[in-house]
């Protein structure tokens, strides 16, 4: 109950600041654990012109998605238990305001302790809050990312 409050929180701030004038700098990343081909993986929203000028590239070109993917790589990292992951890059798309950028880490058998490190967009955004939701095997927790904290560590 406790987490669920404190996620629907998370939420009803989210939602409060949508309606709000200020800029809101934000990326969203889901984690999802596939147990049958023991893979983890990623599913990382931002907005596009945040991105396109924090990479300098406009984002109607036609390589764009190429440099997003190679931002991301640069600004995201991965360790389970202590072990750091190689990140495949399985796709990416722009979708008018947002752009999403999926990959995977592979030959993952359990989970005890998941550590990131999620520094995108933080260079050129100083209030950039950069949120990771990660699901394991029925459980769920989230990591915050700011300026500041570009690493979090769970444990399962």
């Amino acid at each position: 109950m406790k987490k669920f409050i404190q996620i629907s929180g998370l939420f009803a701030v989210l939602l409060l600041m949508s309606f709000m004038k200020a800029d809101f700098y934000s990326s969203m990343t889901k984690v999802d654990y596939v147990e049958g081909s023991k893979t983890l993986k990623f599913t990382t929203k931002m907005d596009t012109e945040h991105v396109s000028t924090a990479i300098n590239i406009n984002p109607n070109t036609a390589g764009f998605e190429a440099e997003v993917k190679k931002y991301v790589n640069n600004k995201f990292s991965v360790s389970v238990n202590g072990v750091p992951q190689r990140l495949t890059f399985t796709g990416s798309q722009v979708n008018g305001e947002s752009v999403w950028v999926y990959f995977e880490a592979g030959n993952i058998s359990s989970i005890n302790t998941l550590k990131i490190s999620n520094t995108i967009l933080l260079e050129a955004y100083p209030k950039q809050v950069n949120i990771v939701n990660i699901g394991y095997k029925g459980n769920q927790k989230t990591m915050t990312f700011q300026r500041g904290r570009e690493s979090n560590e769970v444990s399962f």
